[in-house]
């Protein structure tokens, strides 16, 4: 059968013609994506954009255009593939793809016990290393400066995920008190 059989199949809902034109024309994908990269995704979520690409071919495509089929979706699979690249590299994206975890635990003098990286290839730079550290101190720095002894015990208990109530008796003050608590630290770190 032809693609364009198989598509007035899938037109029909026939859910196996839809299996059958996806697998046939999946290489386009895999072709398509070779090259291409979004920092702190997988070669799978490019893939998985490829296919929507591929999806919206399959239901875009109308063969009484004169198009090939196999061209149309390599142009479709091109599309998407290069909007999620472009949307992954916008700046509005760079705190999720260059974070600094908000997960490490300060202890009760105030000292921090747990190295902070950006990233894995922070670890083997040296001088991005530094850099790391760098702005790691200066932001554990401005979290004991703008926080008291409560707030700090209180943060730590939050990130370690315990509910009000457990962080209240932990620290022997009501599920309120805690409450406040975080109020005052989003406050301050907002700023």
């Amino acid at each position: 059968m032809t693609d364009n059989e198989i598509l007035q199949l899938i037109k029909a809902k026939d859910d196996d013609a839809m299996e059958f034109l996806i697998k046939k024309h999946s290489p386009i994908v895999k072709k398509e994506i070779r090259t291409m990269y979004i920092i702190g995704a997988e070669t799978e979520d490019l893939y998985q954009e490829g296919m929507i690409g591929l999806f919206k071919a399959i239901r875009d495509f109308e063969p009484d255009k004169g198009a090939i089929f196999s061209t149309f979706a390599t142009m479709c699979v091109k599309n998407q593939v290069k909007s999620a690249v472009t949307a992954a590299n916008r700046k509005k994206h760079q705190p999720l793809n260059q974070y600094i975890s908000i997960y490490a635990s300060i202890d009760e003098d105030g000292q921090d016990n747990e190295d902070l990286f950006l990233d894995d290839g922070v670890k083997s730079n040296p001088e991005k290393r530094i850099v790391a550290k760098e702005n790691e101190n200066e932001l554990m720095n401005t979290i004991k400066e703008k926080l008291s002894k409560l707030e700090i015990q209180v943060l730590n208990h939050y990130l370690e995920g315990l509910s009000y109530a457990d962080i209240g008796e932990r620290l022997d003050k009501s599920e309120k008190s805690v409450n406040n608590a975080l109020q005052r630290i989003r406050k301050k770190l907002s700023k």
